[in-house]
């Protein structure tokens, strides 16, 4: 299992297994996120007869996962791709899935691997954050700020980190890289510190790379596509389950399994229901799903863990 491989400590393993194990009997389980396989080793393990389809855009990850899921190796297919490409690369555009996963954000073996850029802890640190890593390709997150104008980036830290001071902080990027391109994470961490006029605790630091994360990556972009994708791949019956770390990722989740649950999605003005007329589903999940406090003790990193989960209709 993956929090025994040490590549990263699955969150709330209970109840994904919980909510996917209510779908249909025929079918693949897609984890869009397979990260080092955590997920899907309990789903194999405690689902029977199940087979996972294995997803992630990071060969590490998948290489991982091999290793860790080689027991159940004939329940299990690999693909390397982004998860809003992953139903249309594994050819399940069709509904065809009894289930489907999606953990978001970064495992904990890419916030630890210093060479990644995802975290702060070390100045040194490239700024890259590409979690298809450097054979990926792709924009960097020094190549963002090297290149992006102020109002970008201002944006960038407002929209995605919810940053209070974006523009101050865009306007001393901007400032610096004149004399000296962005490449290492120390380089950032001086322009935070002399944005906040002290030294910026771990929250200051956290909401900044975090943004530039999701701008290098086009997370959420990503996750609003592969939404009704993965909805329309799923058989009746089928669950789609996803574990959210951010507040932008989760609202776009609880308004997409919402709408879908509704009879109507008709403007409020229109004197007749024009729409579908009925629901594409059911909500699992009237609020949100947290780690419980044990799992809290053991795993502090699945705090800001959400989970919400959707059932297909017939």
């Amino acid at each position: 299992m993956e929090g025994s491989s040490g590549y990263h400590v699955p969150v709330l393993l209970d109840e994904v297994v919980r909510f996917l194990r209510d779908g249909p009997d025929a079918g693949e389980i897609m984890d869009g996120t397979v990260g080092g396989g955590g997920h899907a080793a309990r789903i194999l393990q405690d689902i029977p007869g199940s087979r996972v389809l294995a997803v992630d855009r990071d060969p590490d990850a998948l290489e991982e996962a091999r290793r860790s899921l080689n027991q159940w190796s004939g329940r299990v297919r690999f693909l390397q791709a982004r998860f809003d490409e992953a139903a249309r690369g594994a050819g399940v555009m069709g509904p065809s899935l009894r289930g489907a996963l999606l953990d978001l954000g970064v495992s904990s073996r890419q916030i630890d691997a210093d060479a990644r850029g995802f975290a702060f802890r070390s100045g040194d640190a490239p700024l890259d954050m590409r979690m298809g890593g450097a054979a990926g390709g792709g924009r960097t997150a020094a190549d963002i700020l090297n290149r992006e104008d102020e109002g970008e980036l201002t944006r960038i830290f407002r929209q995605y980190g919810e940053e209070r001071r974006a523009g101050r902080l865009a306007r001393e990027v901007v400032k610096r890289r004149r004399t000296e391109p962005f490449e290492r994470a120390r380089q950032l961490l001086d322009a935070i510190t002399v944005v906040h006029r002290r030294s910026p605790d771990a929250g200051d630091k956290a909401r900044v790379f975090q943004a530039l994360r999701i701008a290098v990556n086009d997370e959420l972009a990503s996750l609003e596509q592969a939404l009704p994708l993965l909805r329309d791949a799923l058989l009746p019956g089928g669950v789609l389950v996803v574990i959210s770390y951010h507040s932008l990722e989760d609202r776009m989740v609880k308004r997409a399994f919402r709408s879908w649950s509704r009879s109507c999605v008709c403007p409020p003005e229109l004197p007749l229901c024009t729409c579908r007329g009925a629901p594409l589903g059911e909500l699992l999940t009237r609020s949100v799903v947290r780690p419980s406090d044990e799992e809290l003790a053991l795993n502090p990193r699945s705090r800001s863990a959400r989970l919400r989960a959707w059932r297909r209709g017939s």
